[in-house]
């Protein structure tokens, strides 16, 4: 089942962020078998991270809250709020997004 983590950034996100870093790409690498697609979201108006969207693929909502509450940058109080929900897979057009710097 897919679900997707949401996390929104709290006013100090950025510095929590920093502090957390690493330990969050090692939390992912580690996950990867079960990682769908992951990045930060962005600010409309400049490339500042303002939160948070991964989209896992596990057997069911407790490996999903699991895996959410481990994530590290969660667990550094990065989010002002987060969020687990289920979803069904629709549409599915990979070439269609972006695979560089540029266009994340």
């Amino acid at each position: 089942m897919l679900y997707v983590c949401y996390g929104v950034d709290g006013p100090d996100g950025a510095a929590r962020r920093e502090t957390s870093r690493e330990e969050h790409f090692a939390y992912l690498k580690a996950n990867e078998g079960i990682l769908v697609l992951g990045g930060a979201t962005l600010a409309d108006d400049s490339d500042a991270r303002i939160g948070s969207c991964l989209i896992i693929n596990v057997p069911d909502r407790e490996a999903a809250d699991a895996f959410a509450a481990g994530e590290p940058l969660r667990n550094a109080g990065v989010f002002e709020s987060y969020s687990v929900v289920r979803m069904r897979r629709g549409q599915w057009n990979p070439g269609a997004a972006p695979t560089t710097a540029e266009g994340d």
